[in-house]
Parts: structure tokens; C-alpha cells; sequence
């Protein structure tokens, strides 16, 4: 089957089974490979994406439920002139990275989160985070990555 849908502002469409995972219609179907595929089970986050402005785990949708949809992936975070965004800028200030696997569904995690509370406290932003799965940085970078992209001190943050 058919599924057009809007990627990072842009019309897109591509041929799927009906049991094709949102995360392997993104990755293999439209070669958008920021969205990283961790686990197939909902466990880790690292396939975040926002549909229709929602934070969800692509491997948990299929590509044919979101036909029609506006899905924004970490390739759709950068600002029009191709530099960071606001929340990828302030990992990198931050070193909310290290290997870079879980970073796209964080940031994609920390935007959802920002966009709904846009001054989230140290605690709003863990309790947040905790469908999202860091094997190398041990959270406190992030922590402070996401309060910094939120306009706030971020010098008192727990270490």
C-alpha cells in the first residue's frame, strides 16, 4: 500500500506492507537514518519522532496508521539555515552526547517535553526522560542540556 504523509514539512510517500514499523518506513522507505532503531520494543526511545506535533516511539505505529500525518524527525530540528536548533545546540553546549545513539530520540524526547512545559524543573525533565534509555552519559549532561534549552540556570543542576 501507498503511505503519503508530511516529513519534516515536506510531502513524502513510499510503498509498505501494512506491518511496516513508522521507524523502518522512515529509515529504509525515506532514508532518514537520524531516527535510530534501539530496540523494536518500546523499551529505549531512541526512535522518537513527533507525530502530528505528539512525541511517540516510531516502533510502536505502524506506517500505514499515520498516513496523512506531519511528522517531525531529528533531521526536521535544525533551524531553515541548516544550523542546530535550540535543543540540539544546547546538547552539544552541554555534552548531553556521548556515542550519539540515544541523542536523537532524546532531543526529540526533550522538545515534546519543552513544547508542553516550557520551563520544566531539574525533577519534570527526569520523570520525562525515563521512557528514554542512556547507556554512556549517566543523565546529568541531559538533564542540564534540556533545562539550558529551556532558557534556565543550569550552574545549580545535580551533578
Amino acid at each position: 500500500m501507498k503511505v503519503s504523509l508530511t516529513v519534516n514539512g515536506k510531502p513524502m510517500s513510499g510503498e509498505v506492507e501494512g506491518r511496516t514499523l513508522l521507524s523502518t518506513f522512515l529509515r529504509e522507505t525515506l532514508s532518514l537514518t537520524g531516527t535510530h532503531i534501539g530496540c523494536d520494543t518500546s523499551q529505549c526511545g531512541a526512535c522518537t519522532v513527533h507525530v502530528d506535533g505528539k512525541q511517540v516511539k516510531s516502533c510502536t505505529i505502524f506506517a500505514a496508521d499515520v498516513a496523512g500525518a506531519q511528522v517531525t524527525t531529528i533531521e526536521g530540528m535544525a533551524n531553515a539555515d541548516g544550523t542546530l536548533g535550540r535543543v540540539q545546540q544546547a546538547f552539544q553546549d552541554h555534552h548531553g552526547l556521548q556515542c550519539g545513539f540515544c541523542t536523537p530520540g532524546m532531543v526529540m524526547a526533550s522538545a515534546a517535553l519543552l513544547a508542553v512545559n516550557p520551563k520544566p524543573t531539574e525533577a519534570e525533565v527526569r520523570h520525562h526522560l525515563e521512557g528514554n534509555i542512556c547507556r554512556c552519559t549517566g543523565y546529568h549532561n541531559i538533564v542540564k542540556a534540556v533545562m539550558a534549552a529551556s532558557g534556565q540556570d543550569v550552574s545549580m543542576a545535580a551533578e
